[in-house]
């Protein structure tokens, strides 16, 4: 399996498919596990690089904290390795805050930017706090936190009816260290506004809202892509934050709509 060395760790990624590239970054709590049943589908006709960023899946802990800048500075090295000079950034919550940072960094490397179930607002006084609330559990009982989080973040309807693909999510999360629960929730937190990126992007970009979901909230998401007329807004319907399990036919063609 393809890694690199980021500060003297190992990132892991994988590559699947010919033609664009398309860069694919899973959320929190969770690794490139999330794409695999669509990744199938876009390998058809683009070439696919997913990244377990720092401190999930195969990769290890770059440090204390992971600031959404330094996990984008892991994305543009593995692009580098494998000498791709531009992309399609695919972001699942987390993973569009990484992809805004990296856009931010390094824009000549974007080709269109999709922010699927994320935002480009900074986290409220309220969430920061809430983030140091959820930092000082992690580091009680990192485990009871993930496996009472990860439930939430499917519409209640769901939970019941998803609930072997619930528990292998929750198997996966499992998987993530106490350090690198940590790191990303303190990075994650002082992450800033990059909602200024939306207006003024040289390049397409693209909103992908679950219009159930309780992370990233339906109306937070619309208002986002009145920002500019180049950002297209796209819409799976009856989903929750994971709409890759809610609801994965309609999560693969909101997908291939933005990448078309």
């Amino acid at each position: 399996m393809p890694e690199i060395q980021f500060k003297g760790v190992n990132i892991h990624f994988t590559e699947q498919g010919s033609g664009s590239a398309v860069v694919l970054l899973h959320g929190f709590l969770e690794s490139s596990w999330i794409w695999k049943d669509i990744t199938p589908s876009l390998a058809k006709n683009h070439r696919i690089i997913c990244v377990d960023l720092p401190g999930h899946g195969l990769s290890d802990c770059v440090g204390y904290v992971h600031s959404m800048d330094e996990m984008a500075d892991v994305v543009h090295e593995v692009l580098k390795s494998i000498k791709l000079r531009k992309a399609v950034l695919i972001g699942h919550s987390m993973g569009g805050y990484v992809a805004l940072a990296f856009a931010e960094k390094y824009p000549d490397s974007v080709k269109s930017l999709i922010l699927y179930q994320s935002t480009a607002k900074a986290d409220s006084p309220a969430l920061k706090k809430d983030r140091n609330r959820v930092i000082e559990l992690a580091k009680t009982n990192h485990k009871a936190f993930i496996k009472k989080s990860i439930p939430m973040l499917l519409r209640p309807v769901n939970r019941q009816r998803l609930k072997t693909e619930l528990n292998a999510l929750k198997e996966e999360a499992l998987k993530t260290s106490q350090q690198g629960i940590i790191a990303a929730l303190s990075g994650m937190r002082d992450r800033p506004n990059r909602e200024v990126l939306l207006k003024f992007a040289p390049y397409p970009v693209h909103i992908i809202a679950g219009d159930k979901d309780p992370r990233i909230l339906f109306e937070e998401s619309k208002s986002q892509a009145e920002i500019s007329e180049r950002v297209q807004f796209h819409v799976i319907k009856g989903s929750g934050h994971m709409s890759y399990i809610e609801d994965l036919p309609q999560t693969i063609e909101r997908l291939r709509e933005a990448l078309r």
